[in-house]
């Protein structure tokens, strides 16, 4: 290698704003002896370096393979430039503040452990300061609201810097330089204690002092956070729980708890090395583990009842550290909103909207201007599964590396919207939307365009949307009233592409993994309209990115009061019922479900049965988990989202249980009425494309009446209906051994099916394909649908 001097320009793209990259490039620079500069743009870093070759080969290296912490480098490239005879040592450039900018916003994260210890150390001018951060933490998307990435367009605009913040923000040697949201008590934002009408509490008294002390108390307190306000109570106080619960009109879905560290967790839930490793990431989701049958730890059962999971994260701000720090319990730390709407940033909308929920407001005067719910994630098989896709992983960037020739929008589905832009060389998945049932979760998803089209100067030219026509995004999509989506820009109307929901789950996979290639999916979820105008949610699809092939299904069954059926799934059972047996039959059945229905209701529904029309039925695997659950009497009306699957797969969890071996009425098989000393099991095979429901519905009917419905027999059914769901997918996936297999849809995330899936198909030679961030829920769509309209 030569040592005579050359002098090169690199480009870098991904998340390289906001992370520490320029200080970074300056200090190795230094170590090296680098002549040049490094600057932010619109196009990412830039920076042009003078050395010799081999200082420049070894200089691109370390840039590429040890990049900040926060950093992901999507692209780097280098070419040569005239020597200058003027350059002198290395700088950093201000940033310029240039057009269409295509950086890739970082997501908020976490306190590192740095900005822990200041606040802490009571030697340290950060001592006790809520709203510590530096290069290496903090809040990132929920503060911006243009690029690049500076001060002044962020919400910490308002706030001028100390000379003691100033000094650190202008060192580039030290952590704190070019830290957006850097400050201190002296020149920062500060918390205040506020009652429900938001008049301070106490003017005389420390705010977070009131707060602990409320907490103690057992009072139910909104704390404004990163990304939103969240409802705070003792989570081992049963009645601060049950009231959170009755003034929330929340009866049952599970509420998630915040712990000191990694060893009071330890006590509540076990896991394995992957899942400690996820709840201690720098993203500090929510992260769903198993609980402990004997905690050491005692919280509310009323937190999560009847199910053995238990949603747990850690303190990701310094202001969680300082509660924590004070409070020896863990605490109920749920999002702030109402049912169906989006998360609260603002603590007017507290007073007016939860102002009877709650008893004080623990509030700050930093503004967030993008809100930004928590993640929520499990561990299946040793991998990451996002559920819900927001603060820490959002917004998501992909690279794409082949150019996206027009702009492209994916406005995505009705429930767990997100939305997705894709131009250049990009594609970005906003954080989580919501379901979009309210005027204020309408708002949100508007708010959300308007965010992302203005940091981006993002105008359609098409927009992806769903094939159901009442879907809100669909509407519009079609709708005539915009010509662009930043007004700042004027274009044609875009032209609109409808794809077919559950083959935008499978597009989805194939985005994530860079694919346009043929696969076998499996796409298990609640309904989305299918091409044949019915409701699927089980089907088996030969599809690449250009199209699709239906190659199998669940039978449809009949929804009796449409989507009443789903709050009450004894509908659901009656309507598989129907198709083998008369009113009369069912009743002789005694299945518990049924025999609570009145006479006249029964009838009622039998009659409204008949004159359903084929178009409204579902082959909704999720549906059939209803189904099954209400069969089984584990679910009478459901009252939130998933929650017959949740419970089938903790009663299949229980068949697991070593101490259940024990149990009277284990190994007993039905066959044809009689009961053999074998384990109950199910048989389902694909005929003419089709799974039989009845049949399989048929034979649960026979294990859940023909014996005492007692809980280990409800788990004995439980794990081998999931068995069964488990071999009908391996069975097909059998037909195609050269072809990618992908598990895709809301379904899959029962961690116990997901596994016993992957577990089988990769034992008999099948090559799965799978996802890394993007869930696998609703909230893929919208990349599924950008996927599909960039590439055809």
């Amino acid at each position: 290698m030569t040592d005579v001097s050359i002098r090169v320009g690199i480009k870098i793209t991904g998340i390289v704003q906001g992370v520490g990259f320029r200080p970074f490039v300056y200090r190795l620079a230094h170590e090296l002896n680098l002549s040049g500069s490094v600057l932010n743009n619109s196009e990412g870093v830039t920076i042009e370096a003078q050395a010799s070759a081999k200082v420049i080969n070894h200089f691109k290296q370390q840039l590429s393979e040890s990049p900040p912490p926060l950093a992901r480098i999507d692209n780097i490239s280098m070419f040569e430039l005239p020597l200058s005879n003027s350059v002198n040592g290395f700088t950093i450039i201000h940033s310029e503040n240039n057009a269409d900018a295509v950086v890739a916003v970082s997501a908020d994260k976490s306190s590192c452990d740095d900005c822990i210890a200041d606040i802490t150390d009571a030697s340290s001018r950060h001592f006790r300061y809520p709203f510590t951060n530096c290069t290496n933490c903090g809040p990132r998307y929920s503060i911006i609201k243009a690029l690049p990435y500076d001060r002044k367009h962020t919400s910490m605009a308002g706030f001028a810097m100390c000379k003691a913040c100033a000094a650190q923000y202008q060192d580039p040697l030290n952590r704190r330089y070019h830290a957006q949201p850097v400050s201190c008590p002296d020149c920062g934002p500060e918390v205040s204690f506020k009652n429900t009408d938001l008049s301070l509490h106490n003017h005389s008294l420390d705010a977070i002092a009131q707060t602990v002390a409320a907490l103690k108390a057992g009072k139910i307190i909104a704390i404004k956070g990163l990304g939103g306000f969240h409802l705070v109570c003792d989570a081992s106080n049963n009645a601060s729980v049950a009231t959170l619960r009755e003034r929330k009109h929340r009866p049952a879905k599970p509420l998630a708890i915040m712990v000191k560290n990694r060893n009071v967790a330890q006590q509540l839930v076990q896991g394995n090395s992957v899942e400690w490793t996820t709840l201690e990431s720098q993203e500090r989701p929510i992260v769903v583990m198993r609980k402990h049958a004997q905690a050491d730890v005692t919280i509310s059962e009323l937190v999560a009842p009847n199910i053995d999971r238990l949603g747990i994260f850690l303190p990701y701000t310094p202001l969680h550290h300082l509660l924590l720090q004070q409070l020896d319990t863990p605490l109920v730390m749920t999002s702030a909103n109402l049912s169906g709407e989006p998360i609260i940033t603002d603590s007017k909308d507290i007073a007016a909207k939860l102002g009877s929920v709650v008893d004080y407001i623990l509030d700050h005067n930093r503004p967030i201007l993008n809100g930004c719910d928590d993640s929520v994630v499990q561990i299946v098989n040793n991998r990451l599964q996002v559920i819900r896709l927001a603060r820490g992983y959002a917004p998501l960037s992909l690279y794409c590396p082949t150019a996206i020739n027009k702009p492209t929008l994916g406005v995505g589905a009705q429930q767990k919207n997100t939305v997705c832009f894709g131009f250049e060389h990009n594609l970005f998945l906003s954080p989580h939307i919501g379901n979009l049932v309210s005027i204020e979760a309408e708002s949100y998803f508007h708010n959300t365009l308007s965010t992302f089209s203005r940091l981006y100067h993002f105008n359609a030219e098409q927009i992806a949307h769903d094939l159901h026509p009442d879907y809100f995004t669909s509407h519009w999509a079609k709708s005539s009233t915009h010509t662009a989506i930043n007004t700042d820009t004027k274009i044609g109307q875009p032209q609109t592409i409808a794809v077919q929901h559950h083959y935008a789950h499978v597009l989805a996979m194939l985005a994530e993994n860079n694919t346009t290639e043929k696969a076998v999916a499996f796409t298990f979820d609640g309904t989305g309209l299918g091409a044949d105008n019915t409701l699927w949610g089980g089907e088996i699809l030969l599809a690449d990115a250009h199209d699709f092939e239906r190659i199998g299904h669940l039978k449809p069954f009949k929804l009796i009061g449409g989507e009443q059926a789903i709050k009450q799934p004894v509908r659901l059972l009656l309507s598989v019922l129907l198709e083998k047996y008369s009113m009369q039959q069912i009743l002789k059945l005694n299945i518990p479900a049924i025999s609570r229905l009145t006479s006249f209701s029964l009838s009622n529904l039998c009659k409204v049965w008949q004159s359903i029309p084929a178009t409204n039925s579902t082959s909704s695997i999720g549906r059939l988990f209803d189904v099954v659950a209400v069969l089984i009497d584990l679910v009478d009306k459901v009252q939130y989202e998933g929650q017959a699957g949740i419970l089938i797969e903790t009663a299949a969890n229980q068949a697991l249980n070593p101490e259940f071996e024990h149990c009277e009425f284990k190994n007993i098989e039905v066959t044809n009425g009689d009961i053999n000393p074998q384990a109950v099991n199910f048989q389902m095979t694909l005929i003419d494309q089709q799974w039989d429901t009845v049949a399989l519905i048929d034979q649960i009917v026979t294990a859940a009446t023909c014996q005492p419905l007692t809980p280990h027999r409800q788990a004995l059914i439980a794990k081998a209906f999931m068995d069964t769901l488990a071999d009908m997918v391996c069975d097909v996936a059998k037909q195609h051994p050269t072809l990618p297999i992908i598990l895709t849809g809301g379904v899959f995330q029962n961690r116990y099916l997901s596994e016993r899936c992957e577990t089988q198909l990769l034992a008999q030679g099948n090559k799965l394909m799978q996802n890394k961030l993007v869930p696998i829920n609703d909230a893929g769509i919208a990349l599924g649908q950008t996927w599909f309209a960039i590439h055809n």
